[in-house]
C-alpha cells in the first residue's frame, strides 16, 4: 500500500457508483452475476464497518432490453417509459442480491429538484443517514421517469458526487468499463499510461478526459472528474476503476494498486456551501471587475455591488447566481440578496448608495461570504 492511498483503507462512509455498461453486461439485459458478485463484496465490506451507499445506472439500459429497443432513444417520454420499465427490473436484481447475505435495501430516486430545494436536501440527506444507521443498503438512482432536462443531473457520476456531498462519504468509488483514467485515449494510442494517483482539481485532467462509447450511459470520463471535483468538496477522495475487474471492492479496501485515485486537496466546504455548490443551474449570473474576483478568491470576501460590471439573466433574492469573471469563466456561487432589476440599478455602486438607489437597503452584500462558494 502506498502512503498516496492509505485513505481508501481508512475510509469508513462509501459511495458506490456503478455504471450502465457494467449493470446491464454491455446492454444485454441485466448482469445478474455481476450485481451478486458486487453485493458479496459490499457485504463484507458492511461487515468490516464501511457504509455503504450504491449509486446504480441501469433502468434505461434495462428497459430497453425488455422493450426490445436496440438504441437508446432520444425523445424524453420514451426515454422515461423505458426507465419506469427497467427500474422493476434493476430494484428486483439488487433485492434479491442483497437479500442473500441477509441485508435490507431501500429504493432512493432524485431529481435535481430534490437537492436544489434546501428542505428536501435536508430531508434526502436525513433519510440517507438514517438508513446507513439502521445498517440498510440505500440503492440511488435518478428518477429519469419524471426529470426533465430541466432537472436533470446528467449523469450518475453527478449523482454519485451529490450523494457523497449528502451524507459526507470518506471514499467515493466510480465503477467503469475503464481500468482508470489515462494521460492519453488508450483506444487511439497504445502507449497510453494509465494515471495511479492525481489530485482532483489538476486543471492537466482536463485534457485527457474523453467522452462515454458505450452508448448506454451518458457520462464519460470527463464526467467523472468533474464528479471527483464535486466530492472533493466534502473531503471525498474519489476512486475510478473498472468494474469487472474480481473482487474490486476488496482491492480497493485494501488500497492495492488499481484504478486511479483522485485526492481533495483543498479544506471541505461547510454543509450549507455544499448545498449551494451542489446546484447545477443557476439563475442568472454577475460579471465581476477584476478586483471583486482577486478578493473573493485570495481572500474569501463577500461580492459588494461596485465590484459588479453585468447582471445577467433574471433573479429574485434567495437563488443561485454565478460570478464570473471578465473573461466568462465561474469563479464563485452564491446566494443573493437582491432581485435582478434591483442589483441593475446598484452594480458599481458602493454599499453606502444603495439606500438613496433602491429606496432601501437590506444588506450591504450583494452576496455575503456565508452564503458564496469560490470554485
Amino acid at each position: 500500500m502506498t502512503q498516496m492511498r492509505r485513505p481508501l483503507s481508512d475510509a469508513r462512509r462509501w459511495v458506490v457508483k456503478i455504471g450502465s455498461s457494467m449493470v446491464t453486461a454491455g446492454g444485454r439485459g441485466l448482469a445478474h452475476e455481476a450485481i451478486g458478485e458486487w453485493a458479496a463484496q459490499i457485504a463484507a465490506l458492511r461487515a468490516d464497518g464501511r457504509e455503504i451507499v450504491l449509486v446504480t445506472s441501469g433502468a434505461v439500459a434495462e428497459g430497453m432490453k425488455r422493450l426490445g429497443w436496440s438504441r437508446r432513444p432520444n425523445a424524453l417520454y420514451e426515454l422515461q417509459a423505458a426507465a419506469a420499465v427497467g427500474q422493476m427490473g434493476l430494484v428486483q436484481a439488487y433485492e434479491a442480491a442483497f437479500q442473500r447475505h441477509g441485508l435490507h435495501t431501500a429504493q432512493v430516486l432524485l431529481t435535481h429538484d430534490d437537492l436544489a430545494d434546501r428542505r428536501r436536501y435536508l430531508n434526502a440527506r436525513s433519510t440517507l443517514r438514517t438508513l446507513l444507521r439502521l445498517g440498510v443498503i440505500p440503492v440511488v438512482n435518478e428518477n429519469d421517469t419524471v426529470a426533465t432536462d430541466e432537472i436533470r443531473f446528467g449523469d450518475n457520476d453527478t449523482l454519485g458526487a451529490l450523494v457523497a456531498n449528502l451524507v459526507e462519504a470518506h471514499l467515493l468509488v466510480l465503477l467503469t468499463d475503464q481500468q482508470g483514467l489515462y494521460d492519453r485515449d488508450p483506444r487511439a494510442h497504445a502507449d497510453a499510461r494509465m494515471i495511479d494517483v492525481a489530485h482532483a482539481s489538476d486543471a492537466l485532467l482536463d485534457e485527457v478526459a474523453g467522452p462515454s462509447v458505450s452508448g448506454l450511459g451518458r457520462g464519460g470520463m470527463a464526467t467523472k472528474i468533474s464528479a471527483a471535483r464535486r466530492a472533493a468538496r466534502s473531503g471525498a477522495a474519489t476512486l475510478i476503476a473498472f468494474g469487472g475487474e474480481p473482487g474490486i471492492l476488496h482491492r480497493i479496501r485494501q488500497a492495492d494498486d488499481v484504478g486511479t485515485l483522485l485526492l481533495p486537496d483543498k479544506t471541505p466546504v461547510a454543509a450549507r456551501k455544499q448545498w449551494i455548490a451542489s446546484q447545477l443551474k443557476c439563475r442568472g449570473s454577475l460579471v465581476l471587475d477584476d478586483g471583486a474576483v482577486r478578493v473573493i478568491r485570495e481572500s474569501g470576501r463577500s461580492l459588494l455591488p461596485v465590484g459588479v460590471r453585468e447582471v445577467r439573466g433574471e433573479f429574485v433574492r434567495g437563488e443561485v447566481v454565478a460570478c464570473l469573471d471578465a473573461q466568462g469563466c465561474e469563479i464563485a456561487r452564491g446566494l443573493v440578496n437582491y432581485e435582478a432589476d434591483e442589483a441593475r440599478l446598484i452594480r458599481g455602486h458602493a454599499s453606502e448608495e444603495i439606500e438613496g438607489l433602491l429606496g432601501y437597503v437590506d444588506e450591504p452584500e450583494l452576496i455575503h461570504r456565508d452564503n458564496l462558494v469560490v470554485l
